[in-house]
């Protein structure tokens, strides 16, 4: 049977996730049969489990899957098991095992691409959800002196700050403190996918202030337009973070990370 691999989330059809895969098959000559299939909370575990019947080896979760993959492992990578997230799932006998490579292509994108270094800076990420989680260990690696996490449910911001120890804190995005200064805001809501504005009433802005989003495309437009017009010094989408944990995904398939710099450019033309 030929091995498939797949992304599963709910919207999918706008997903980059086939391209990227094929580009990086074509350029290290291995043969990619990867779809985009779509799938919400209740029918992903039945889609799953076609998918593995019919040859799949390997596939990359999205919206709004993250926490439902973890649930469904049957071994999870460290990555993975810290942050409570999976966006990649590996056939492993008879279950899956399952990793997170968010984080890492979080911090490739902003560092290696953007010259953005969270080292030392004080940080406010929007979101309490499977990516934020991965986002938010990974920030924390990177060794940013404060992590505001600010969410709508503040009880899942609050557990996931008591994850992350005493550099975190919690909130709801209504309690955010104009007199707080932030180097770098992550939006990693789902909200940009609605197309309505993005507002943020509380938060100060000033050039120095870089924005981030982890969605891309039009889900990523209303908070760059809301960035720009703060005043913020740099505002970028995720495209390359996306770009970045798909080539890790791929090196733990196939054993083998690909270019990720050409593949960045196409889709940026």
């Amino acid at each position: 049977m030929t091995p498939r691999y797949a992304v599963f989330g709910q919207p999918i059809a706008h997903s980059q996730s086939p391209r990227i895969h094929s580009a990086f098959g074509t350029q290290l000559g291995i043969a990619v049969d990867y779809r985009a299939i779509e799938a919400g909370r209740d029918d992903f575990p039945p889609a799953l489990d076609a998918f593995a019947r019919a040859g799949g080896r390997g596939a990359n979760v999205t919206l709004p899957l993250k926490e439902e993959a973890f649930a469904l492992c049957t071994s999870l990578g460290e990555r993975a098991r810290r942050c409570g997230s999976v966006n990649t799932l590996i056939r492993d006998g008879d279950g899956w095992r399952g990793d997170s490579t968010d984080g890492v292509g979080l911090l490739r994108d902003l560092q290696d691409r953007h010259g953005i270094d969270p080292h030392g800076r004080r940080v406010l990420l929007l979101g309490a959800g499977g990516a934020a989680r991965a986002a938010a260990f990974a920030l924390a690696d990177a060794g940013v002196i404060r992590l505001v996490i600010a969410n709508r449910t503040v009880e899942r911001a609050e557990a996931l700050a008591d994850a992350l120890g005493p550099r975190a804190h919690a909130c709801t995005p209504g309690d955010l403190d104009a007199t707080d200064r932030f180097d770098l805001i992550v939006n990693a809501t789902a909200a940009g996918h609605t197309g309505a504005a993005f507002t943020l009433p509380g938060v100060r802005v000033s050039p120095a202030t870089a924005c981030y989003d982890l969605s891309y495309g039009k889900a990523a437009q209303p908070f760059l337009d809301w960035s720009h017009d703060a005043g913020a010094g740099t505002a970028v989408d995720g495209l390359g973070m996306l770009v970045e944990q798909a080539a890790e995904s791929f090196a733990l398939w196939h054993g083998v990370r690909p270019d990720t710099n050409p593949v960045y450019a196409m889709l940026r033309t």
